[in-house]
């Protein structure tokens, strides 16, 4: 005699992202924080395993940037720099430029290089660009040293607008996240992007006023080239820092770009959301 076993199904739990206006839902992202930090201190101890100089790269890679700018820029091309030391000029530039730059391209890749994170557990996955952009402030606060020593070496002293220097900080963090967070979710379905970052991170740097000041930008042109929020985050740097000129037309500008840049990238990443480990 034959006897039928029954055997129970076992319940599948799907996880989908919450259907709401809001894209991003803190309350979450708070609850997942240890794991935040520990992706941002694991793509700082990347970036420097096996390095024989270890995290002087962060001192010698704005350093010899400034050098080659100052030589070509402001030596062969003679280009104004508002009646401050063009060496000093170029590196208070470089600074918020390269934590923007290199927020934007990790951000970028961080889906992809964690495919095998993300097919195998949940957690929120706008961790992983937020990590991407944060992780570089590491190298920043290092070469922050090296400008501070410049500014006592050609005898600049911050005026009170230092206390600003945290919201550009914040406002270059945030463009770079509001760009990652688009350039994230496309490297997913098409894998082309990661290789076009370097290209768009070369024409940008140019469009930005990391090597001229914006002055030299004609008038008609100021509210268009207000449009790239790094102008306003270089020039905001420069002005609380060295005491330039105030950045007040494209400060606001800028904020507003950012904020649709974030709220864009916020919807269009939730949006993906659901294919990530599917097609990652």
């Amino acid at each position: 005699m034959t006897e039928t076993v029954l055997i129970p199904e076992v319940p599948t739990l799907v996880i989908r992202p919450p259907r709401k206006w809001v894209p991003v839902d803190l309350r979450e992202l708070w609850s997942y924080r240890e794991l935040l930090y520990f992706f941002v201190w694991r793509d700082v101890k990347i970036r420097y395993k096996q390095t024989g100089l270890g995290v002087a790269w962060a001192l010698i890679q704005p350093l010899f940037t400034m050098l080659i700018f100052s030589v070509i820029f402001g030596g062969l091309a003679n280009i104004p720099s508002d009646g401050v030391p063009y060496p000093l000029f170029t590196l208070a530039a470089l600074l918020p430029w390269q934590l923007f730059s290199e927020g934007m391209t990790r951000s970028t890749t961080s889906m992809v290089a964690n495919a095998n994170i993300i097919t195998k557990v949940y957690f929120p996955r706008l961790i992983m660009p937020i990590a991407g952009t944060i992780s570089p402030l590491v190298d920043f606060m290092v070469a922050m040293g090296i400008l501070v020593l410049m500014m006592a070496y050609y005898g600049f002293v911050p005026t009170v607008n230092v206390v600003f220097l945290p919201a550009f900080v914040l406002l270059g963090l945030a463009t770079s996240l509001g760009v990652g967070l688009w350039l994230s979710a496309l490297n997913v379905q098409y894998r082309d992007f990661q290789y076009t970052v370097p290209f768009l991170i070369q024409i940008w740097l140019y469009a930005s006023p990391v090597v001229y000041s914006t002055n030299l930008v004609p008038a008609q042109y100021q509210l268009l080239y207000g449009l790239n929020p790094m102008a306003g985050v270089i020039e905001g740097f420069r002005w609380a820092l060295l005491g330039s000129a105030p950045p007040s037309g494209i400060i606001g500008l800028a904020v507003v770009v950012v904020l649709v840049l974030l709220v864009s990238g916020a919807f269009y990443f939730r949006k993906m959301e659901q294919y990530f480990a599917d097609i990652v």
